[in-house]
């Protein structure tokens, strides 16, 4: 059974990124970046695809140069995700994308250039309705915070992302969000606490560089989750040295762990023991690898032993308990016997044919509803 806790979320003004709607009481989005040569159309195309399969709500795609902008105008009439253009510097190729169908600019407006520059960037987001990322990261903070504070700190990181939000703010343009990201777990979690409370702007999270795919989900999940259990957060994204797809994977673990939203399978899984009755881990990879393409919401329990398997079992949509025999559970009932040899197969039958009533029932239910959520106070 879940213990019920009910989040008090930071209440942002909601944007649009194409037609996913981040901040408000909007579900928290999970994105992932390209990695890509975006010149690579096709490649690019590919990978994009291979994220929406995976459950990606938006994706944000590098484009360094003219001719990258481009290939973004391709990229984007191929596929159905919202894309964000991701542009450093150069504030022609924040046009050219613009014009091209982007559904989001990650520029800072203080890193364009000259005044005429950040106007010209600014109305083009304003007249083709999209809105502008302003993303600060600890390792490239301005040289003059960089003296001031002597190293990277979660108020330095605030100061810069502020300028940013000055000059969108002196522009009256309010469409934008803000990541604010560190290496740190720490100083990222404290620096998004500082901005929150200084803007009403929806806050896109993430652990930037985090590392590897095992040492950057953990990361990655401390800082997001402690952030995320206090209300603050409207959209992540899961940074790995690893492939793209992997971070919506982790992304939505986190949602998961925290109730926060469900999108596919939560497998409860023993650590196995000496207890088992079956290979409990060769069973569960196997049984993830087969159900990697599952999106619905599910709980599904598989436990090797009559000590806790029967009640985890009993708990899930779906769930096996170990035993003399083995039992597969459905809605908390026992269903029937399952030999060793034919437990991931009995497992993904009734997993699907369970999928499949509940789309013919027109609904998708949740064994578990997601934990309420409440409006907090605004603190600005």
């Amino acid at each position: 059974m879940h213990y019920a806790r009910t989040i008090k979320r930071r209440i942002s003004r909601q944007i649009m990124v194409g037609k996913v709607p981040v901040g408000g009481d909007a579900p928290v989005s999970v994105q992932s970046m390209t990695n890509t040569d975006t010149c690579d159309v096709a490649a690019t195309v590919a990978q994009i695809r291979a994220l929406e399969n995976a459950g990606a709500d938006i994706v944000r795609v590098s484009t360094p140069t003219l001719e990258a902008a481009e290939a973004f105008g391709l990229i984007k009439k191929q596929v159905k995700l919202p894309l964000v253009a991701d542009i450093h510097f150069d504030y022609k190729i924040a046009l050219r994308v613009a014009e091209l169908g982007a559904d989001c600019l990650r520029i800072n407006p203080g890193n364009i250039g000259r005044e005429d520059r950040v106007r010209a960037v600014v109305e083009s987001a304003r007249d083709h309705g999209i809105p502008i990322r302003v993303g600060v990261n600890a390792g490239s903070l301005e040289k003059d915070l960089q003296k001031k504070y002597g190293e990277p700190t979660p108020e330095a990181m605030v100061e810069s992302a502020l300028r940013h939000v000055e000059i969108l703010d002196r522009l009256n343009f309010r469409d934008f969000k803000v990541s604010i990201k560190a290496s740190d777990a720490f100083m990222t979690i404290e620096a998004y606490r500082l901005l929150a409370a200084q803007i009403e702007q929806p806050l896109h999270l993430g652990v930037t560089e985090a590392g590897g795919f095992r040492s950057g989900a953990v990361k990655s999940a401390i800082a997001i989750g402690m952030l995320l259990a206090e209300g603050i957060g409207d959209t992540i994204r899961v940074s790995l040295a690893a492939d793209p797809v992997e971070e919506i994977k982790v992304g939505f673990d986190i949602l998961k762990s925290l109730h926060i939203r469900n999108k596919g399978i939560n497998l409860i899984a023993c650590p196995s023991c000496s207890r088992q009755e079956f290979d409990v881990i060769k069973t569960v990879n196997e049984l993830e690898a087969r159900l990697e393409d599952v999106l619905e919401p599910m709980d599904v329990a598989v436990i090797g032993c009559v000590v806790n398997g029967p009640g985890e079992a009993r708990e899930a949509a779906i769930g096996l308990a170990g035993g003399a025999p083995n039992l597969l559970y459905v809605d908390g009932r026992p269903d029937h016997k399952v030999s060793n040899e034919q437990l991931v197969d009995e497992l993904e039958r009734a997993i699907r044919a369970k999928i499949k009533l509940r789309q013919e029932l027109g609904g998708h239910e949740r064994h578990h509803p997601v934990i309420p959520i409440t409006k907090a106070a605004s603190s600005k």
